[in-house]
């Protein structure tokens, strides 16, 4: 009797979280007026990961379930911190600090059609005519917002974070894959050891090459949201979302976050959010649904790894 609403509630939780996701594209640009990318993103990710591993040792289940793991499962999860965390969300930091909001989620939305390429000329699992049609829409989309390329900006710094940003964004989705195939692993622990150990390699990375100013108490205030609300509650509500909704929901609710990005990043940054914009932006979204739509996988990953 009460699954519609149960399943409603659901849906309502998701798209909540994913504009948690989405306003941390706004405070990441402006937390970045006083921070450098890479120690900004160790802080965020470190605070979250320290919440997330408290969380963990309470629970005497999930305790057990991290004393069983075997050495090659451990060797994974610290190679999921090091594509996941380390590469992706520090690219991300550094091609948010060169580059618009509106740049950077529209370029990391190609991720399933870098996996798809992948899966078609590496795994031998072509694409289907549909699907090659939502590839069509994502190309038009994309040429409608960058050309003509005279009018790009940014910096070079920024293009090569967002290229790499993209790429290990599809290669972390692909390894993620593989490391909770059989959906064995509990999400808690696969998240905490992979976050722990990425934030780590960004703290070090950031130290060493950016330092760490001193922080003002607006930059402690956006870290601790971003680590607290926008990463740790956000993982936690994800997840439950997850029993309840399928993973085709879970992927198109996911993709909201182009539109909510684009639009937050209009309201509150001052990018520009016309005609061409909207266009590209729908056409880029519309494309991608349809190339996610091949498999219907009856398990849901857990969060998604394009969030910020």
């Amino acid at each position: 009797m009460d699954r519609q609403p149960n399943h409603l509630t659901a849906i309502l939780q998701a798209l909540f979280v994913t504009f948690l996701w989405s306003t941390s594209w706004v405070l990441i640009k402006h937390g970045l007026q006083d921070l450098p990318a890479l120690t900004f993103a160790g802080l965020r990710y470190a605070l979250a990961a320290l919440v997330l591993w408290t969380l963990l040792l309470v629970d005497h289940r999930k305790r057990a379930a991290l004393r069983e793991l075997p050495r090659a499962t451990w060797l994974k999860l610290l190679g999921l911190g090091v594509v996941m965390y380390a590469l992706t969300q520090g690219a991300q930091f550094m091609a948010l600090a060169g580059l618009s909001a509106q740049t950077v989620t529209l370029t990391l939305s190609l991720t399933p059609l870098l996996v798809a390429f992948f899966g078609t000329f590496v795994l031998s699992e072509p694409l289907t005519p549909r699907q090659w049609s939502g590839v069509a829409l994502v190309a038009a989309g994309v040429a409608l917002y960058f050309l003509p390329l005279a009018g790009l900006t940014g910096t070079i710094t920024g293009w090569i974070a967002v290229a790499v940003g993209l790429i290990s964004n599809a290669g972390s989705s692909l390894y993620g894959r593989s490391v909770n195939r059989g959906g064995h692993l509990d999400p808690l622990v696969v998240t905490s050891v992979s976050m722990g150990f990425g934030a780590i390699l960004l703290l070090t990375a950031g130290a060493a090459t950016q330092g760490l100013p001193p922080l003002s108490l607006q930059s402690w205030g956006i870290v601790a949201w971003l680590a607290l609300v926008n990463t740790a509650f956000a993982f936690t509500l994800w997840n439950v979302t997850l029993r309840r909704l399928t993973a085709v929901e879970s992927s198109l609710i996911n993709n909201t976050m182009l539109v909510q990005i684009a639009v937050l990043a209009y309201l509150f940054l001052g990018e520009p959010l016309g005609w061409k914009q909207v266009c590209a932006f729908a056409l880029v979204l519309i494309g991608t649904v349809i190339v996610q739509l091949k498999r219907r996988p009856s398990n849901p990953t857990p969060a998604p790894t394009s969030r910020a």
